[in-house]
């Protein structure tokens, strides 16, 4: 992880995690402040930097409410990696998107038609609707309104020893 930056808020919180080249950016164009360093330095025709573990925003972000983006990780953080006809939740690796109405019978590419599917409930239903399938959809699929959700997940044993000081705001740590 030496090659990574951990970004925090305004406030101190950790919201994510960069390539030390970005972080890099982020500091020349003054947008951020570094609080840590490694020992390593990083090298230009005319600048030396102590490459950088933790950097924070000097002004605080807020989100703007657009639409959301029509993705595959969208669709399924809409869903709750569950599928949508035996509500198993599975890991991503294991989930595919299915469209409702097949586009073979005229269905569309759009958030109302794609549903989240485990791939045996996707080879069962095939390009029929749900109906024709004898299935049933748990939730009818809707465009959502609100901004898909990110959590930082950091393991105390690969987490560089600068980050530690600031990690605790994410909860307890475990060993």
């Amino acid at each position: 992880m030496t090659g990574h930056t951990l970004v925090l808020s305004a406030g101190y919180e950790p919201i994510k995690v960069v390539s030390w080249q970005r972080a890099i950016t982020l500091l020349t164009l003054g947008k951020v402040e570094v609080l840590e360093e490694y020992d390593r330095h990083v090298r230009s025709p005319t600048i030396v930097f102590k490459m950088p573990a933790v950097v924070r925003l000097l002004q605080a972000f807020r989100r703007h409410k657009k639409p959301v983006k029509f993705s595959r990780i969208n669709i399924y953080a809409r869903d709750k990696y569950r599928c949508q006809y035996c509500s198993r939740k599975l890991p991503i690796a294991d989930l595919t998107y299915d469209h409702v109405v097949p586009r073979a019978r005229g269905g569309k590419t759009v958030w109302e038609n794609i549903v989240t599917a485990c791939v045996p409930c996707n080879v069962r239903k095939s390009d029929r609707t749900p109906g024709q399938a004898g299935m049933r959809l748990i939730e009818k699929p809707t465009r959502p309104t609100w901004v898909p959700a990110m959590t930082l997940r950091i393991s105390t044993r690969t987490a560089p020893d600068a980050w530690r000081d600031y990690l605790y705001w994410t909860g307890e740590l475990h060993e």
